[in-house]
């Protein structure tokens, strides 16, 4: 007798991100692969924070789409993509790759306030694009010379939108937060489903299997 139960559909993620891919299995979704997209992220002159981080996250599930497109394993499946900005007013902080730039992130974030903007895009099988914008307002308390060092020589501060990772030892950082905290890890969880389930992916479906 034939399943009445219909096939789940395919999911993308592209990134290369293990903080995404985390954030997605937490909810119970396992992308079929994953395919980053390989792009300039510098932004453009008086871009502001909340723009760069949709046009990132347009481009990367473009060009991502792009190839699964040209793939005939990955065709028709979903495309999610997601970019995080972090930034102090219209200032917009660097991915840094050397300490310098790090030291300079956590110095001018030390005791004071800022924005996280995460923007996550989808596009569905048949070629449609939706986008969310999420903004967390984050507070740090004042960090000493010791502890910016301390947490330099971590290096969980690399890559990382604003020379951060919430989720580790910064996570001791932070005074205040309002808003989404998975935003400030790279992927908010409510924005992202209310995105996927809207546009007939069913995350939630299989929640209760095995139980």
């Amino acid at each position: 007798m034939p399943s009445s139960r219909t096939e789940q559909p395919r999911l993308v993620l592209a990134s290369a991100s293990p903080r995404r891919l985390a954030l997605l299995n937490q909810i119970g979704v396992t992308p079929a692969r994953l395919v980053p997209a390989d792009m300039d992220e510098t932004p453009e002159k008086n871009e502001l924070p909340r723009s760069l981080a949709k046009r990132l996250a347009r481009n990367k599930a473009e060009i991502s789409h792009r190839a699964v497109e040209q793939d005939p394993e990955l065709k028709g499946a979903f495309v999610l993509a997601a970019d995080t900005v972090v930034a102090v007013g219209r200032r917009i902080l660097p991915k840094p790759e050397l300490s310098d730039e790090g030291a300079t992130c956590l110095r001018l974030l030390s005791g004071r306030a800022h924005r996280v903007f995460t923007a996550v895009c989808l596009i569905t099988p048949a070629g449609k694009c939706r986008q969310k914008l999420v903004e967390t307002r984050v507070r740090f308390k004042r960090l000493s010379r010791d502890e910016i060092e301390s947490y330099l020589a971590s290096g969980e501060w690399e890559g990382k939108a604003g020379g951060y990772a919430i989720q580790g030892r910064a996570g001791a950082f932070v005074t205040r937060l309002v808003g989404s905290y998975t935003n400030v890890v790279g992927l908010p969880l409510f924005e992202t489903v209310t995105l996927l389930e809207g546009n007939r992916f069913p995350v939630s479906h299989g929640w209760g299997e095995g139980l």
